[in-house]
């Protein structure tokens, strides 16, 4: 059987770490050998939708089964629509765990242990010496978000790769972005990957550095979206896409979503409405929905 386990180093000597979505690395394994691939985790430093895209890179490598630490409602989600079971609480070495795991001392957890975004803010560690999960402050907001300042001025940035655009939220919020001055009306080409030449004066390095580390993340999400679908079209096989569905009864119709999709597959018509052909699945706006009104599912997609 081949399951993933969060880990704190790349080996099997290394602790099992207790944040799913943002853990320094995933070792695959093979229960049978026990031999691994260990893969740096590269959704880490997202602002908003790293659980999702780290069970959707998990799925994506066919795994059986995953051990964590903890593991939050959006990631729970994926997994149980890829069949995936979830084993959550555990700490100390990989190789231990793993053990345990094949004498069949684990079982699988029914739902959710954590709260959304609970990795954002959490400290990078295991469960505690009671054997119960860390939980930490929960996270406020989307950390550094998907925005870089107010209203649209950063518009969709690289022809819409990247989604730079509101940073200040509705209504003027902090929570979907940095919260740098950036003024309004802006062009959305320039230099630095959709960033337009002048913007000394309104941020620091250190604050352009995490800036254009996130789009690269973002970026990189979609390349790897974009080569999985890629070698489906190839092998000639109907691929079984993850997409976005909104529920109607939950959504407000406040158009973050429309906002923060990084392909413009969303519109707002009393409530939001989802393009499934031209959905890629990055889960962006199910992790910037206010209402938590949006799900990723399953669907078939044709050759």
């Amino acid at each position: 059987m081949k399951i993933a386990v969060t880990s704190t180093g790349p080996t099997l000597d290394d602790n099992v770490e207790a944040r799913f979505g943002r853990c320094p690395y995933f070792l695959i394994i093979d229960t049978d050998t026990m031999q691994f691939e260990a893969i740096e985790n590269p959704n880490i430093a997202l602002g908003g939708g790293a659980g999702i895209q780290s069970a959707q890179l998990m799925s994506e490598k066919g795994v059986a089964a995953v051990l964590t630490g903890n593991c939050g409602p959006n990631a729970f989600n994926v997994f149980g629509q890829a069949g995936v079971q979830v084993i959550v609480g555990l700490s100390g070495p990989v190789r231990n765990a793993v053990e345990q795991f094949k004498t069949g001392a684990f079982s699988s957890a029914s739902e959710p242990n954590v709260a959304s975004h609970f990795g954002i803010n959490a400290a990078p560690a295991g469960p505690t010496a009671t054997g119960q999960p860390m939980t930490g402050p929960l996270g406020q907001g989307g950390g550094m978000g998907l925005g870089m300042g107010g209203g649209r001025g950063m518009g969709r940035g690289m022809g819409g790769g990247g989604g730079m655009g509101r940073g200040m939220g509705r209504g003027g919020g902090m929570g979907r972005g940095m919260g740098m001055p950036v003024p309004t009306g802006m062009p959305s080409t320039g230099s630095a990957g959709g960033f337009p030449q002048g913007t000394g004066a309104q941020m620091n390095p250190e604050q352009e550095l995490a800036a254009l580390k996130q789009q690269a993340d973002l970026l990189e999400q979609q390349k790897r979206q974009l080569n999985n679908r890629i070698a489906q079209l190839e092998s000639g096989r109907k691929a079984v896409a993850i997409v976005a569905v909104v529920d109607s009864e939950k959504c407000t119709g406040c158009g973050v979503c429309e906002d923060v999709c990084p392909v413009g597959a969303i519109r707002v018509e009393g409530h939001a409405i989802v393009n499934l052909d031209m959905c890629t699945g990055c889960a962006v706006c199910v992790a910037q929905c206010p209402q938590n009104a949006i799900v990723l599912t399953q669907q078939k997609a044709g050759k």
